[in-house]
């Protein structure tokens, strides 16, 4: 079978199709992509760009190849600068959407994390969303669809994405030279996040993780002494799961470090960098507790499920409240709670065996 722009992209046969069809339709000025994080939108809105420029489905011709590689002139990736998309940040888009392309006659801004746009940047760019240059197309990829983005969002076209299923994160991973084993652990631990998962394949210590989570009922007694010690072990795991990610931003540093040598400082987006590991560590460490607090809730329903029974044969009741709670604490973490406080409060509710 000969290569396809869309190769990168996984599990989304409904999106992929989709966009085939507006291409054959006749493109508009703005796509909306929703799905979960490490669901290949920004692979799809890449290929959608060298389709839009090309109109080959060849990732060898030249400006499909810059674009899959993020590095054509005409297709921009505007990605945020701080923890929201500012007035600041929109305006600077408004202006790169009206200036004309740099090669051909068709430009296409990618907007990364579009859930973050801040209301008074939304309100600045609903004009030139709804009506761009005509040389200017938006392909704008969120998360979910926020309150604020809900009258720009019915200027696009809409595309889902969805979280890809474990069986084909796996099957992508060992394309990708990762073994059965590790291919595996990180399938499952990944929730169906893709770029997780090839960070965790590169991590020997995820099932030892998932297995010191899924043994949390079993170590707890119900006295806060307890809670205390294994909130403070899961924590300690939870800050060695980054190495792997620390080890892959030092070799940016490092390359970095070798363009400056060369080029001078000026221009070299070495804040830019330092601001994105900052925030890659912080989701890594939120999708490490989301990911583990889900292993706790699994191991409370797999209790119920076996028929176990604590408490003089309540212990369905108590299993059943300990999936709520951990539930409560997976919402909660939207806010950025203090970790240790979280896990200890959470941990002491939860029913011992």
């Amino acid at each position: 079978m000969s290569a396809s722009v869309w190769d990168g992209v996984v599990g989304q046969a409904p999106a992929v199709e989709r966009l085939t069809a507006a291409l054959d339709a006749g493109p508009v000025h703005a796509y909306l992509f929703v799905g979960p994080p490490g669901s290949t939108k920004t692979e799809a809105a890449r290929a959608f760009a060298g389709l839009l420029l090309s109109g080959q489905d060849d990732p060898e011709q030249r400006d499909v190849r810059l674009a899959l590689r993020g590095e054509h002139p005409d297709v921009r990736e505007v990605r945020r600068t701080g923890p929201a998309i500012s007035a600041d940040q929109a305006r600077e888009i408004a202006r790169v959407a009206s200036l004309a392309p740099a090669e051909g006659d068709r430009k296409v801004l990618i907007l990364e994390e579009f859930h973050l746009l801040r209301p008074e940047g939304a309100a600045l760019l609903l004009k030139t969303i709804e009506e761009p240059p005509p040389s200017t197309t938006f392909v704008i990829l969120c998360d979910f669809v926020p309150h604020d983005l809900v009258t720009i969002s019915s200027r696009c076209v809409r595309v889902d994405f969805r979280g890809i299923p474990k069986d084909l994160v796996a099957a992508r991973l060992l394309v990708e030279g990762i073994g059965p084993a590790e291919a595996q652990a990180a399938a499952v631990a990944s929730l169906g996040d893709l770029d997780r998962a090839r960070l965790l394949a590169s991590d020997p210590a995820v099932a030892e993780r998932r297995r010191t989570f899924a043994g949390v009922p079993d170590r707890l007694d119900g006295t806060g002494g307890a809670a205390a010690a294994l909130a403070a072990e899961l924590l300690d795991l939870v800050d060695d799961a980054a190495a792997p990610l620390a080890a892959r931003h030092e070799q940016e540093v490092e390359a970095l470090s070798e363009r400056i040598a060369e080029m001078g400082e000026r221009g070299s987006g070495k804040k830019q960098l330092e601001d994105r590991h900052r925030r890659e560590l912080r989701r890594q460490r939120m999708d490490e507790l989301r990911s583990g607090l889900a292993v706790v809730a699994g191991a409370y329903r797999d209790r119920v499920t076996a028929g176990s029974a604590s408490n003089g044969g309540g212990f369905e009741d108590d299993a059943a409240s300990a999936v709520h709670l951990v539930h409560e604490a997976l919402e909660s973490l939207t806010f950025n709670p203090n970790e240790r406080l979280l896990l200890e409060s959470l941990l002491w509710r939860l029913p011992s065996r």
